[in-house]
């Protein structure tokens, strides 16, 4: 996650995307950093939309991914509903 071209937040090394976010998120709490108005970038699509609802509870505004998921629905109706963007880089960097 990031704010005003600064870093406020990562989450990494976790095997459940939701417990990288949900540490991301507690990391810059413990920091005092403002979500509000924060971007999220991952290099992992989201098959579900649990992870930009909890974003969005944490102040994020933007997402940016690769996508390829075929739920990648799910995601877009939830950001379009919660006024939130969300770019598609159709590239992982991440390969395994």
């Amino acid at each position: 996650m990031a704010k005003n071209k600064q870093l406020v937040a990562s989450g990494v090394g976790q095997t459940s995307r939701v417990d990288a976010l949900k540490q991301a998120i507690e990391k810059a709490k413990s920091f005092n950093f403002d979500l509000n108005g924060s971007v999220m970038a991952s290099d992992a699509f989201f098959p579900f939309a649990d992870s930009v609802e909890i974003a969005k509870k944490a102040g994020v505004t933007s997402v940016i991914q690769p996508g390829g998921s075929i739920r990648d629905k799910d995601s877009i109706d939830f950001c379009n509903e919660n006024n939130m963007s969300m770019v598609f880089t159709g590239k992982r960097h991440f390969k395994h």
